[in-house]
């Protein structure tokens, strides 16, 4: 049931622009559908909400701001936990590889660890065990959403809805969980997000 969930939150944690706009309806099927946790839904169905009140530029206005010009909004998911450090580094290639394993090569500008990527892949993958990982990260991006106010914290607190276990207290606990890690690293909608995620060329590694 989550896998609907994540691909919406994929969908609307991308730069807003008029195709997302076009895809609302279809999103709000989906939400209505009974696809997805009741929790994840009520939240994606007020941020939607949000959309059809809100004008398309000062939706993109409010998205730089917030993800673009706030680290603590940052959606990038490896940085929760390391930081601008070289351990980072490790940690991208090590999450490419593993969409590699999973049968698709990221063929996209953005980074591996880019949050609306990572829930596609869960999606389409299975990404119970990745987001679990990524956990601590995700309740940290959610505390600085809703400290911020923003609408967007819905669609982050769609995601954690639909994850084993009561989500931290509070944000020092997140902390504490995105410090100690995970206990171990391993290397529909309809048509997804079009984030790269494509199947693995026969030629081999790029």
């Amino acid at each position: 049931m989550s896998a609907a969930a994540w691909q919406a939150a994929s969908l609307l944690l991308c730069y807003p622009d008029r195709g997302l706009y076009e895809r609302c309806p279809m999103l709000r099927d989906a939400v209505a559908a009974g696809a997805m946790p009741a929790p994840a839904a009520r939240r994606l169905a007020a941020f939607l909400d949000h959309l059809d009140a809100t004008p398309l530029d000062r939706l993109g206005e409010h998205y730089v701001e917030t993800f673009d010009l706030r680290r603590k909004c940052c959606l990038y998911l490896t940085y929760y936990r390391d930081g601008d450090t070289r351990r980072r580094g490790a940690s991208l290639a090590a999450l490419k590889e593993r969409y590699r394993a999973a049968g698709v090569e990221l063929d996209s500008r953005e980074l591996p660890d880019f949050l609306p990527i990572v829930l596609e892949f869960a999606a389409l993958h299975g990404g119970d065990e990745l987001l679990a990982e990524h956990r601590a990260g995700l309740e940290l991006l959610r505390f600085a959403l809703a400290d911020r106010e923003s609408p967007y914290a819905l669609v982050v607190e769609a995601v954690c809805a639909t994850l084993p276990g009561p989500s931290p207290r509070d944000r020092a606990e997140a902390m504490r969980l995105a410090r100690s890690g995970p206990p171990a690293e391993t290397v529909g909608i309809g048509p997804g997000a079009d984030l790269g995620l494509v199947p693995v060329s026969m030629e081999g590694p790029r």
